[in-house]
């Protein structure tokens, strides 16, 4: 596990998928990031896809692959790139492991750093092989809802920005896992750019949003003085869960650059829908700040 600080905040990191564990606001001594067995998950990195593919695999010339659900990434131990104290990269190089289910050479850097108001998160992927490279790349932080346990979960609201949107999300199919089902409908659960969060609303599983030009979402309630808005301009799609049927007291903000599959069809990568496309050679940045208030 490592550990990053500063004067506001602390930030625990596994290795193993480079996840975000805890992120403390040491002076009201409360974490932010969800630790419960009811779903026992903090805030995974997707990577190289996001939700599920069509019978969980896909077509690369021909063959295909195995593509676990938001991909591999999570279950794999990161190397520590750099450490000092206050940002934190570490790097996952392909491997036997991965080139079971990605036949690529890739390095995907995942970096953590602290500042005055927050969490910058940053990913970077190297394209080492000849090919083009094809993915999708994604974060899934859980957010401890109620904030520092003041109010309910059905208390707080949802803010996009800006405040214009005439907000959409995907349809989503069970089978009984969810896939899209082609189809964009009206986000019903949103009175203009603002969502009043209850349970409900999670019956058919997760919310992804499609708006292009969305810039940011804001967690807050009349019942605490705390926020949490987590930026969203590297990436074009924003999901929203929580474990439905469960009542969880956690709500998943989730910067998403690609998307799953749309249900009975099994697609070949490099025409997978919002997947992105790497040439030889070339990285490709995304980053996302969580501010804290």
């Amino acid at each position: 596990m490592q550990k990053i600080e500063n004067e506001k905040f602390i930030a625990e990191i596994n290795e193993r998928g480079a996840e975000l564990t805890h992120l403390v606001n040491k002076s009201g001594n409360f974490d932010y990031i969800w630790n419960d067995d009811l779903w026992p998950k903090h805030a995974p990195v997707l990577f190289p896809a996001i939700g599920r593919t069509e019978n969980d695999a896909y077509y690369y010339q021909g063959k295909e692959y195995e593509m676990p659900q938001h991909g591999f990434a999570a279950d794999q131990v990161f190397e520590i790139e750099d450490n000092d104290g206050i940002k934190l990269t570490l790097k996952l190089n392909a491997n036997e492991a991965t080139r079971r289910f990605y036949p690529f050479d890739f390095t995907l850097f995942v970096t953590f750093e602290l500042t005055d108001e927050g969490l910058v998160l940053s990913f970077k992927i190297e394209n080492q092989t000849a090919e083009q490279l094809s993915f999708s790349i994604g974060s899934h932080p859980a957010f401890n809802l109620p904030i520092n346990g003041e109010g309910e979960f059905e208390d707080y609201t949802v803010t996009f920005e800006p405040s214009n949107l005439d907000l959409k999300q995907y349809k989503i199919v069970k089978t009984p896992n969810p896939y899209r089902s082609g189809d964009v409908i009206d986000l019903k659960a949103a009175k203009g750019s603002q969502i009043a969060l209850n349970y409900e609303m999670f019956d058919d599983g997760l919310i992804i949003i499609q708006n292009d030009g969305i810039k940011g979402v804001l967690i807050s309630s009349p019942k605490t003085k705390h926020q949490i808005h987590v930026s969203l301009d590297d990436f074009r799609y924003v999901c929203l869960w929580t474990k439905e049927g469960a009542n969880a007291k956690f709500l998943c903000v989730e910067p998403f650059q690609g998307l799953p599959d749309v249900a009975g069809h099994e697609v070949e990568l490099l025409e997978k829908e919002a997947n992105s496309i790497l040439d030889p050679g070339k990285t490709r940045e995304f980053s996302y700040d969580i501010t804290l208030k």
